[in-house]
């Protein structure tokens, strides 16, 4: 493969995964001008967001068997057509209802880009890879809370927040030509596979029985949840708390992005010295002592503005760093259903992530401290499951391909 290939396929990849991301960050800055126009409350409208989270967490459970069955390409495009269609409805919808419908529709459509991307990450590159892709995966990723909160905060402002599903309708549209004409064909369909329940079923049962699969699966999406708590939890933080307008809110979620993404390229180098397993630890310690200390700071009202976007900033930081190496452990022993692994990888994550914003709907009023609490179980939980896991762990896939698989104890 060459170099000019490698960097197309990377940047295919990450818009691929970055729809997603985009479709959660871009419309936040607009949840007062959604809730005045719908008439509902802020609170009802973030149930838009965990309406996304359960169709996306949902829609990979849907397209893990068919992306196996029938290829990559096929599901992904039929996807990205459904996602388009329920972009353009979102633009002008009339009441929250037909909104929270409308986006677990739009979720659906847009998961099969995610499923499809991190399926081809599996296809394309060796496993021992697979942490340093997913690494640069999350800098095109990471360019979604760089800019979609912000375009999103003047676009509400200047436009209204209807513009900004018609954006993201075009994004659809641009990602999907470019999908159709540059992504190679990196699975040969395996007309073998089923796709009655049952054997969907059993084939996702056999996949959670693999110890390393759980283990490092549930760590990182418990862990994980946390981002999906700040995510939903920050236009309330921010726009109701700490009464910042939606463009300098736009300008303040940017600003934490750049935590996940210099963490995901530290990560890459730091691969070359630790092993995938000491990073995850490292990042989980840390993770673990910051959400204490920010819980004890939130509990005692020491938190400014300022103070709570700092540790906020290291806490993503930490997310940066374990993210990729338990995406990479938890699908390394798989091969012929790496599909159907990584749709059951992303429908636990996101699943969790759904519950959580669920909490913060719920929470997260006039308080920064339900936030908090919540990172921090999830913290704690996530540590709890690593070290239990790891102990039914008898080796560690690090490397597998078609013709040898690779172990460390």
């Amino acid at each position: 493969m060459t170099k000019a290939k490698y960097i197309k396929l990377i940047f295919i990849l990450g818009s691929l995964t970055a729809l997603g991301p985009f479709s959660i960050d871009m419309y936040l800055p607009g949840f007062e001008g959604i809730a005045n126009d719908l008439n509902t409350t802020v609170a009802k409208v973030s149930m838009t967001l965990s309406s996304y989270f359960i169709g996306i967490s949902a829609g990979q459970l849907l397209y893990g068997p068919l992306l196996d069955r029938f290829g990559r390409k096929k599901p992904l495009f039929v996807g990205i057509l459904v996602y388009i269609l329920a972009s353009l409805g979102c633009a002008f919808v009339t009441n929250i209802d037909t909104f929270i419908g409308l986006r677990f529709i739009q979720a659906v459509g847009s998961c099969a880009a995610a499923v499809a991307s991190v399926a081809m990450v599996r296809d394309l590159f060796p496993v021992k890879d697979i942490p340093k892709v997913f690494s640069l995966l999350m800098l095109v990723v990471g360019l979604s809370p760089m800019l979609a909160p912000t375009i999103g905060g003047y676009v509400t402002a200047y436009y209204g927040w209807h513009v900004v599903f018609l954006i993201l309708m075009g994004l659809g549209i641009i990602i999907l030509i470019g999908a159709m004409i540059e992504l190679p064909n990196t699975y040969v369909p395996d007309t073998s596979i089923s796709l009655k329940p049952k054997p969907i079923i059993t084939n996702f049962i056999s996949i959670l029985k693999e110890p390393q699969f759980y283990t490092y699966a549930f760590t990182g999406a418990v862990a994980f949840s946390g981002l999906f708590t700040y995510v939903a939890a920050s236009p309330i933080l921010f726009m109701t708390i700490f009464k910042v307008d939606p463009k300098t809110y736009g300008w303040i979620f940017a600003f934490m992005s750049l935590s996940f993404i210099s963490a995901s390229q530290l990560n890459s180098l730091l691969l070359r010295r630790f092993k995938s397993e000491q990073m995850i630890f490292g990042a989980l310690i840390t993770q673990t002592t910051l959400s204490i200390i920010f819980l004890v700071a939130a509990l005692n009202n020491w938190l400014g503005l300022y103070e709570t976007i700092a540790l906020l900033f290291l806490f993503l930081a930490c997310l940066g760093i374990s993210n990729p190496n338990t995406a990479g452990l938890t699908l390394a022993p798989f091969t012929r259903n790496a599909g159907s692994a990584s749709a059951l990888m992303g429908a636990i994550q996101l699943g969790l992530g759904a519950l959580a914003s669920f909490l913060v709907g719920i929470f997260v009023i006039d308080s920064v401290v339900p936030m908090v609490v919540i990172m921090c179980i999830t913290t704690i939980t996530a540590f709890v499951i690593l070290n239990i896991g790891k102990r039914n762990i008898r080796k560690t896939i690090v490397n597998s391909s078609d013709e040898d698989v690779t172990m460390v104890h």
